[in-house]
């Protein structure tokens, strides 16, 4: 099996000891110069004009599969296009939509094409056939999944499927099925559904390694419902803090992805997954070549715990830690902003064996602490009953201090009989329960129970779950102050009022719109 390769900077014809019966493909490869043209015995075959390349392969025709690919520095070879891995690994792709109680959708909603539009037009031009619109009296959002185990399971995402009645899976074969909730985790958007079917079902495998910056990502999904489609970018930045849970390190891609994409998978040049689509950054709606996927670590390890007991177990040791700023810093005379400052103890494993509100905390197990976030999601790998081993800065003394890892509190839940006393907070856009309604939510403060996709509390931050404890420094004791709260500010002209919560055991305060 022959291949050459050729470093092309200007047009090129193909010396006459070739083979002038073989037909010639040109491979390009990476950036560099440019192309104008490559030539094999007097006939065009390439022509790359502001093509961008170091090199290129020429490799005949019909020589095998394996001949038409580049070889990376790692010595793997990487296809030059996608059909293959997109035919082996599409099946495994499905779409979901969910019919929920009216009122209660804070995902995607399905939404037809209004008939005669210029896109119903267009679509329907290549009959390709648009989800009818969802059905009154019930709310439907659309989403997408893929599937990891021949027996049904199916990863996706938990703000698709949280509020589902119904789950209706649709394979690419087009086969529906009816799927049930196994288990969801709001803190990283992650849930698994299970479908049964007569015979072993196609399924994907996760990446074992973390992906590379600059390498082919794949995405596939349900995007309007249009299902099974494709689109490719690239890693564009790993690590990703964007303001949500402690719990995740976004990967960055820039393959389109819209609505419906939610909870469909990214792949890798190997067929593999690497991530979960959960976010896109889009002022219009639509995509600009942002997205963020749940990496596939952090999914592998979610949907081990929600097979087995249908919830996330987490480590937690009881501290409120906030980042220290070059001012903190020079305060207490630290060498550098790294590590996390105790804000505050709950009545926690930290709190009784030894930990202060000031302490810095500067590592874990010997791994040297960057921030609170790198904490948490440290702490939170970690199975409760571990002992850890913090150092920790006190008065400008190091000390060694070991701590149990306790279990972090689940999320309160609501019980059906106290449904009838939920207020609705239009203000804010909440459903909120007084917290002594709320097990395990103490008496003091209202429990956030829904949030309006888009609201003010939305924009904010806050979160399903949250104890509104103050707001504006006064404390909420009723819905009513909710309420009475925001309109005082209103008349003061203010766009945004400080709510103090608590979210997990650790109290926080955010800034909330309420123009």
């Amino acid at each position: 099996m022959r291949q050459i390769k050729l470093l092309v900077r200007k047009p090129v014809k193909l010396p006459c000891h070739f083979d002038p019966k073989a037909r010639w493909s040109v491979i390009l490869v990476n950036a560099g110069v440019r192309v104008v043209a490559v030539t094999c015995t007097g006939r065009l075959i390439a022509l790359g004009l502001g093509v961008a390349m170091l090199g290129a392969s020429l490799v005949p025709n019909g020589m095998g599969r394996a001949a038409a690919a580049e070889v990376d520095a790692t010595g793997v070879n990487a296809p030059v296009g996608f059909a293959e891995i997109i035919e082996r690994v599409r099946p495994a792709v499905v779409g979901i939509r969910v019919k929920t109680e009216p009122g209660s959708v804070d995902g995607e909603r399905a939404q037809a094409f209004p008939p005669g539009s210029l896109l119903d037009r267009f679509f329907r031009q290549f009959g390709v056939q648009i989800p009818p619109d969802p059905t009154p009296g019930a709310d439907v959002t659309v989403g997408s999944g893929f599937l990891i185990s021949g027996d049904g399971d199916i990863v996706t995402n938990e703000h698709v499927v949280a509020k589902g009645v119904d789950i209706e899976v649709t394979m690419d074969d087009g086969k529906n099925y009816s799927a049930r909730l196994i288990g969801s985790d709001p803190q990283t958007d992650l849930a698994l559904i299970r479908i049964s079917a007569p015979s072993d079902l196609p399924y994907v495998r996760f990446a074992a390694a973390e992906p590379r910056i600059g390498e082919w990502v794949l995405a596939i999904g349900d995007p309007f419902g249009l299902g099974g489609s494709v689109t490719a970018g690239i890693v564009s930045a790993r690590g990703r803090d964007i303001g949500g849970e402690s719990y995740n390190d976004f990967i960055q891609i820039d393959a389109p992805v819209n609505k419906g994409n939610s909870g469909g998978p990214s792949f890798n040049v190997r067929g593999e997954v690497i991530g979960v689509n959960t976010v896109i950054y889009s002022p219009s709606g639509g995509s600009v070549g942002v997205a963020f996927d749940v990496p596939a670590e952090t999914v592998r390890l979610v949907v081990r715990q929600l097979r087995d007991k249908g919830y996330v177990s987490r480590g937690w040791v009881g501290v409120s830690l906030q980042e220290i700023t070059p001012g903190i810093a020079d305060a207490m005379n630290l060498r550098s902003t790294r590590g996390a400052l105790v804000a505050q103890l709950d009545e926690g494993p930290a709190a009784k064996q030894g930990v202060e509100p000031g302490d810095v905390i500067t590592s874990l197990n010997d791994h040297e602490l960057k921030s609170p976030r790198d904490f948490a999601r440290t702490v939170a790998a970690i199975s409760p009953g571990t002992v850890i081993n913090l150092r920790v800065q006190r008065n400008g003394q190091q000390n060694s201090i070991d701590v149990t890892v306790g279990e972090l509190p689940r999320a309160p839940e609501v019980g059906k009989e106290k449904q009838a006393e939920l207020r609705e907070r239009s203000e804010l856009g909440l459903t909120i329960a007084p917290a002594r309604l709320v097990s395990g939510a103490g008496e003091t403060g209202v429990v956030i129970l829904e949030i309006r996709p888009g609201s003010g509390a939305a924009d904010g931050g806050l979160q399903v779950g949250d104890i509104i404890l103050a707001i504006g420094g006064h404390p909420v004791l009723a819905g009513a102050d909710v309420d009475r709260m925001v309109n005082e500010a209103r008349a003061q002209s203010r766009r945004t009022i400080l709510v103090r919560i608590k979210r997990s055991g650790a109290m926080n305060f955010v800034a909330v719109p309420i123009t």
